[in-house]
């Protein structure tokens, strides 16, 4: 059975991947493979890219006439746009998977808007530290590429079962600190720079990298099933998810080096 800890594709593989592939794979010539998702993960990565580097462009271009430097507010709007739209078109993907085509381009392209105007700030807080940020995410995904495939990772049902209830625990502690901001408190190991709230982001990055391996096992399952043509785009869309939860996790953790 397929199974996922990636925070947004829960429901997505586990509830809906074996059906699809035993219900379309009769009837359709072509089949979800290895390079063909690569290829669509590598173009919802520079999809990514392109809109994040026009919102970088906004931002560098504008001036707080106060301060004399960027002004924040010129990208806050796009900023909200690629948050809740990108959250929006990941829910649609998840409930309707055969429509991930069309869905997972946009969901890039607005993801980039949010994580444009995200890397845009903390690079004028902490300078240099996107570029940081952008090397390691790409250094954990290759790396846990090569444990995955050598077989130094092992996806068990027990590896399984514990990579989703350490996703599930951290995404309540989230979800926590969510609501304690709306009345004005927040929890010192998610904004603090302390030890604890180092070593919690650090936690937190090797969970997300353990979701790449659960993000590869489901696209070899799918493969292996023949699942249709349309799942290399969710299988894409599923490491795209993985991706960009881990890159701002990841520049989360450099701040609070950064500040100490």
């Amino acid at each position: 059975m397929f199974r996922t800890a990636n925070p947004v594709m829960a429901k997505g593989f586990s509830n809906q991947a074996n059906s699809f592939a035993q219900s379309y794979s009769s009837v359709s010539s072509e089949t979800m493979t290895i390079n063909g998702t690569i290829s669509k993960t590598a173009l919802l990565l520079l999809i990514a890219t392109l809109s994040g580097a026009f919102v970088w462009g906004k931002f560098q271009n504008s001036i707080d006439l106060e301060t004399n430097m960027p002004d924040i507010h010129s990208i806050t709007g796009w900023m909200m746009l690629g948050g809740f739209g990108g959250f929006g078109v990941a829910i649609l993907t998840i409930f309707k998977p055969h429509l991930a085509p069309l869905t997972a381009p946009i969901y890039a392209a607005l993801e980039g808007l949010a994580l444009g105007s995200i890397s845009a700030v903390f690079e004028l807080r902490y300078p240099g530290i996107v570029v940081n940020a952008i090397l390691a995410t790409l250094g954990v995904l290759a790396v846990m590429l090569v444990a995955y495939r050598s077989g130094v990772i092992k996806v068990t049902e027990r590896f399984k079962m514990g990579t989703v209830a350490a996703t599930g625990g951290i995404l309540i502690i989230f979800l926590v600190d969510r609501i304690m901001g709306f009345f004005g408190h927040q929890m010192s190991i998610i904004s603090g720079s302390s030890n604890m709230a180092i070593l919690f982001s650090v936690v937190v990055c090797i969970i997300g990298a353990l979701n790449l391996v659960m993000d590869f096992d489901i696209i070899d399952k799918g493969v292996q099933k023949a699942a249709p043509k349309y799942m290399e785009w969710y299988g894409a869309f599923a490491l795209m998810v993985t991706l960009v939860w881990l890159y701002i996790e990841i520049l989360r953790l450099l701040s609070k080096v950064n500040r100490r």
